[in-house]
């Protein structure tokens, strides 16, 4: 006898029977024993769709379905597990944070093989993260991840274009698991390459007044005072600097499950960036 049987034997002993009541009671506990579990995977995170998770609603359908069939191809031909999630924020999380934990919980990667990989979007924060299982971090080493996210992703990402950042960041990937594992994929699918995409610097107050310290002495001259719109200009106008959390963590291995991917390890390899 479970703890919803026993609740409602002692109610139908200790008071008269309320046949409308019982069965609504059941109904209720019925729902709750089956709808509100199978409404969010571990630990708050979402339950997964399948390899393509647009919880945040920016990948056109097409798009989308083209991903799914590319990601799936590659979990058959090669045994690597390839999940695209977006998300509308992190809440108080990391980015680093927030994917090691969805990898543990979503369990990507074939149990004892550990060969995923998670690629993550976070709209408002703006920030994005492809995160390594330990059995495809020999050729998906930190570096040349952190060349996919700089040359394949945030120059589409910086511009909104989220399913095509997505897309040709998850084709680059399939590309060089699909040539580790000497396979081809159909049509042979190749990404879009771009120059690296750089977060601009700010120009604050501090660096504003250094600026006129260093000016000041060319106010008295009239060349001084002809180069000063130039000057404020090439300063102000700032210039672009690279801003990104490169792999790394210590967020240790997990297990999980999910579909085909059976619960895989990440070390919290791979890389981050902002656009």
């Amino acid at each position: 006898m479970n703890i919803h049987e026993g609740f409602l034997m002692k109610q139908s002993v200790s008071r008269p029977k309320h046949p409308r009541l019982s069965g609504f009671l059941a109904m209720v506990l019925l729902l709750a024993a089956f709808v509100v579990p199978g409404a969010q995977a571990q630990d708050g995170f979402p339950s997964p769709r399948g390899a393509i998770n647009d919880f945040a609603g920016v990948i056109p359908a097409d798009e989308a379905a083209n991903m799914e069939n590319l990601s799936k191809e590659v979990l058959e031909k090669t045994g690597t597990s390839l999940v695209v999630a977006t998300v509308e924020t992190l809440g108080d999380r990391d980015i680093n944070e927030y994917a090691n934990e969805l990898y543990k919980a979503w369990g990507i990667g074939k149990k004892g093989e550990d060969k995923g990989v998670l690629i993550l979007l976070a709209i408002k924060e703006r920030k994005f993260r492809i995160e390594t299982g330990y059995g495809v971090e020999g050729i998906l080493p930190d570096g040349l991840v952190g060349e996919i996210r700089d040359r394949y992703a945030l120059p589409l990402l910086s511009r909104s274009e989220y399913g095509k950042g997505l897309s040709n960041t998850l084709t680059a990937v399939a590309n060089i698991v699909a040539r580790n594992a000497g396979v081809s994929l159909t049509g042979s699918p190749a990404p879009q390459r771009y120059r690296p995409y750089r977060i601009p610097r700010r120009f604050g107050l501090l660096q504003f007044i250094v600026l006129l310290l260093i000016l000041l002495p060319l106010f008295g001259t009239r060349q001084g005072r002809a180069m000063l719109p130039w000057l404020l200009l090439l300063f102000m106008g700032g210039g672009r600097g690279g801003r990104y959390d490169d792999g790394g963590g210590g967020f240790g291995g997990f297990g999980g499950g999910f579909g085909g991917f059976g619960g895989g390890l990440s070390g919290g390899g791979g890389a981050s960036g902002s656009f």
